[in-house]
């Protein structure tokens, strides 16, 4: 299983970033060998609108199974739900915790957007 994580920084202890679609890097953990990729998020993050969509389409480029990040908007939410990407909200923490917290199944879902499109 592939795991994305919206942060805020280039690494695992880096703070989970609360945005998804403007969201400085995601981070892209293969369970079963503990690779970590990271990919920078920066031409997204610049992009005047349309930010939700393009970077769920980054996520699924990747290959991500499930997103750990700290909101979703409807149109990036609607564009992982299409590809079947499970979206999993968590704050407050760092990438590292976050991700052990979703190993030991202590986040929730999103059945649906807990944002309104363009929030910042």
């Amino acid at each position: 299983m592939k795991v994305a994580i919206s942060t805020a920084g280039d690494s695992l202890e880096s703070n989970l970033d609360p945005r998804f679609g403007r969201c400085s890097y995601f981070l892209f953990v293969d369970q079963d060998s503990d690779e970590v990729k990271v990919v920078n998020n920066l031409e997204n993050v610049e992009l005047s609108g349309g930010a939700g969509i393009q970077s769920a389409e980054l996520v699924v480029r990747n290959g991500a199974d499930v997103i750990i990040t700290g909101h979703c908007g409807p149109k990036a939410f609607s564009t992982l739900q299409a590809a079947d990407i499970k979206i999993f909200p968590c704050q407050g923490m760092t990438a590292q915790q976050a991700l052990e917290k979703f190993k030991q199944n202590e986040l929730k879902p999103l059945n649906g957007p807990d944002v309104q499109s363009h929030w910042s």
